[in-house]
């Protein structure tokens, strides 16, 4: 992992701020694995796969582009939050397209958004051990952002399986009904998985 990761996050906000469109977009690019993992976990609950979650966070970086003048952060965690903000006003336009509602429900928005902030609190613990002190932690990007690309790198059958369990939160019975698999499978699977995620997140590759 790269320690000098935060500072560049910084300085593309610093540049973005400044009107640099070019950074904007390579800040953006940088979390495209962070939304795209949050997205397909809300795809999962509420639309249960009707929208496909590239061009759920394609339109959320739309809006983020047009809209970023309103971002005051100056922080990755703070620039997270944000997005997670954009990415919760997309899912609740597709949620009331698909219900047939018309209105506006910002009570749906800002109940994605605390479930956007779960999934985020979610990635921070619990599938892999921290690598670092905190000392040391400060001075990389988010630790959410770093385990969503480790899980962006991985094969689709352990991917899938990790976000099922660990982020939507099944059970095991769950989990196998919804990837089409014996539950036997689905728990022999799961250490495997946890230990392809925590060798991408150590080495940078699956």
């Amino acid at each position: 992992m790269n320690d000098d990761n935060a500072p560049i996050t910084e300085t593309l906000l610093d540049q973005a701020r400044a009107g640099d469109g070019e950074a904007l977009g390579r800040l953006l690019e940088s979390h495209r694995g962070y939304l795209t993992v949050l997205a397909r976990v809300q795809i999962g609950r509420r639309l249960q796969g009707k929208v496909d979650p590239a061009d759920v966070v394609q339109d959320a970086y739309l809006g983020a582009y047009r809209d970023f003048k309103q971002f005051r952060g100056s922080t990755e965690g703070e620039f997270l939050a944000w997005l997670r903000q954009v990415l919760a006003f997309v899912l609740a336009n597709l949620v009331r397209h698909y219900q047939g509602t018309q209105r506006r429900d910002v009570r749906l928005e800002r109940q994605l958004a605390v479930e956007l902030n779960q999934s985020s609190h979610a990635l921070d613990r619990g599938l892999v051990a921290q690598q670092s002190s905190p000392s040391q932690q400060a001075v990389r990007r988010e630790q959410s952002v770093l385990l969503a690309e480790a899980l962006a790198r991985l094969p689709d059958e352990w991917r899938d399986l990790l976000i099922l369990r660990h982020l939507e939160g099944l059970t095991f019975p769950e989990v196998a009904e919804r990837l089409g698999r014996t539950l036997d499978s689905v728990k022999k699977q799961w250490p495997r998985a946890l230990a392809k995620l925590r060798r991408a997140m150590e080495d940078g590759k699956p």
